[in-house]
């Protein structure tokens, strides 16, 4: 950007937007979108952040940093929500609350198809599977899991369904009687949807309908001296009673709500939620932000619509520990109430019993604060030291570290973690195949290329890519070091670089420019910090180059296969996703991949030892 307006400037411009919805787009000199906002009135809205009135500290600083600002008008604030919220992932501006990326938390999935599984996961995928979370852990995950499988009799194998029922043996599980044992044949499709449809009224946090439903089919079972089935459900019951046990209760059972509180501080933000199932707390999440976040009420709705998007149920009330005007809430209730199909309250309890929830959900949202907060100390002082050591003369909130990894020739691997503010930001983790070097590996020459690249990418202005480190460190010695100052003075860059020296056992020893070595020896936290980052960039680069021979390797192993090629090969292995899949499927789902020919399934459905399938 070449100009930067001035306060009055930016005033006289948003006072000549339209009264209409839209999303404002803030700007700084770079010409960098830094936050984005959306509004029922757009001139009402954007003129108050350049009005001379007294505001929030988090909102004065982004305002300090606004050059200038673009809008966008929409014809419903449904729709301005819409698009605010895909602007900011697509941008992630600084001073926007956003949801991480999805694979940090883990989730339970129930898969799409005619005999659905119940499993761990941490992706979010497109497809028509279930989702049901977030999980504050994965041990609760698996406790979840463990407990529904066995008490309701799911399959826990890799067997694929309907392609292997009568193909296998049954296994110890169906014989201990926790397994209902699909691949006898004796269970019909019905049966097995109503045992999914049970477990995914416990994930929703419905439990009482199910033991009712089991305890009429024990009673049945009873009747009909079909003791060992009526067993199964007492068994099944006592179960699930134990995990609605370890669910605090704070309502009266006929009770169904979220409760979200924020607490904000110059040092951050935590938006804390807990979810009340028949008058119990059956799970909570929470989410810490730095100091930049915004965390009005205007910001919170599309972050909770981003939110409620994700999950599988939402209750009939959702309330808030903080004040919302009412368009805010009357904006959030219809986005809700649009994917759960009927009504849903927003609502601000003053007093009473769900006032006091508020007041739970809040002195919670305080301690993870707090825990942030002494997170947050201990890592300033630690990056304060290192920036000491070091003569930088900016604080290194982010540091990008690089390693190179290389099986000979092959698969050679660059990989670049973050550490943003003393955290490990894996959502920034990022993989180079190194393309230039491909004759006698050349560590330095690789180091060159992955840095050259990734430096391109300032430009973009989109994502992580496009922010500048503070700090580059390297796994490497002053040669390395010397290899990316030269790409950098290519670019026209000046960024601190160092390298991460190792001793002879293979551990940190010492930081080092391209002249001189700085032992951190003796400074403990800095010792720790650097050692961490160090063995944290060699198992993520090992871990990825690892990961591209072994897809060399499947691919070479296919490609023995007559008239399956690399592009054939890799058409199969998007369709199936692993080996052992493609291993089992029968020729008929083999055909169902693009680009294959009925001789090609023939060809792969025989190299892997079926005949043509008639069970398909």
């Amino acid at each position: 950007m070449d100009k930067a307006l001035t306060k009055e400037k930016l005033l006289e411009k948003a006072n000549s937007l339209p009264l209409s919805p839209g999303v404002y787009i803030m700007k700084d000199r770079s010409g960098k979108i830094i936050y984005v906002g959306k509004s029922r009135k757009l001139k009402n809205r954007v003129s108050q952040y350049f009005q001379n009135s007294e505001k929030a500290i988090k909102t004065e600083k982004m305002v300090s940093s606004v050059a200038d600002f673009e809008y966008i008008v929409c014809t419903t604030e449904i729709e301005a929500l819409s698009l605010e919220n895909n602007l900011i992932k697509e941008y992630t501006p600084r001073y926007n609350i956003r949801l991480k990326d999805a694979k940090t938390y883990p989730y339970i999935k129930v898969t799409p198809g005619p005999y659905p599984r119940l499993v761990f996961t941490r992706r979010r995928d497109s497809d028509r599977g279930r989702y049901f979370g977030p999980f504050t852990g994965t041990a609760t995950v698996f406790s979840i899991l463990g407990v529904l499988q066995k008490s309701l009799g799911i399959p826990n194998c890799d067997n694929r369904f309907p392609e292997g029922i009568g193909k296998v043996k049954p296994c110890l599980y169906y014989q201990l009687g926790q397994c209902c044992g699909v691949c006898t044949g004796k269970v019909s499709e019905e049966e097995y949807a109503q045992k999914i449809a049970m477990a995914m009224d416990v994930l929703s946090g419905h439990t009482s309908a199910v033991t009712r439903m089991l305890e009429d089919q024990m009673r049945n079972y009873a009747r009909n001296e079909q003791f060992e089935a009526a067993a199964s459900c007492r068994d099944a019951i006592r179960a699930l009673d134990s995990l609605h046990q370890t669910q605090q209760v704070v309502s009266s059972p006929e009770d169904e709500q979220d409760i979200v509180a924020v607490r904000s501080d110059p040092i951050g933000t935590c938006i804390y939620l807990f979810f009340v199932r028949e008058g119990r707390v059956n799970n909570h999440v929470s989410y810490v932000f730095g100091p930049d976040a915004q965390a009005d009420a205007s910001d919170l709705v599309p972050f909770l619509c981003d939110f409620y998007r994700q999950k599988a149920y939402i209750p009939p009330r959702v309330m808030l520990s903080f004040q919302a005007d009412d368009e805010d809430r009357e904006l959030l209730g219809s986005y809700l109430g649009t994917i759960a199909g009927r009504k849903v309250e927003i609502c601000v309890p003053e007093r009473g019993h769900h006032h006091k929830l508020c007041q739970m959900a809040i002195a919670n949202a305080d301690e993870e604060l707090r825990q942030y907060r002494l997170k947050n100390e201990r890592s300033e002082n630690t990056l304060a030291r290192l920036a000491g050591l070091l003569h930088l003369e900016v604080y290194p909130s982010r540091i990008e570290a690089y390693d190179i990894s290389n099986l000979g020739k092959e698969q050679i691997t660059a990989g670049m973690v973050v550490c943003q503010d003393g955290r490990m930001q894996k959502s920034d983790y990022r993989t180079f195949r190194i393309r230039q070097v491909t004759e006698t590996p050349d560590d330095y020459a690789s180091m060159r290329e992955a840095l050259g690249r990734r430096l391109d990418h300032l430009s973009d202005g989109k994502g992580s890519f496009s922010n500048l480190p503070d700090l580059i460190l390297l796994d490497g010695g002053r040669t390395h070091v010397r290899a990316v100052r030269d790409v950098m003075k290519e670019k026209g860059l000046s960024i601190p670089v160092f390298g991460m020296v190792k001793d002879d056992f293979h551990k940190t020893r010492a930081l080092c420019t391209d002249e001189d070595e700085i032992s951190i020896a003796l400074e403990t936290d800095v010792f720790t910090f650097i050692y961490k980052i160090q063995e944290e960039v060699h198992r993520y680069s090992v871990g990825r180059m690892e990961q591209g021979k072994r897809k060399t390797l499947v691919h070479s192993s296919l490609e023995k296969i007559p008239g399956i090629g690399p592009a054939k090969a890799a058409a199969l292995l998007r369709h199936f996703g692993r080996l052992a899949d493609l291993k089992k499927a029968p020729a008929g789902e083999i055909r169902k991949v693009k680009g294959l020919s009925e001789a090609d399934a023939r060809a792969v459905a025989a190299y892997f030892g079926h005949t043509e399938d008639s069970h398909a």
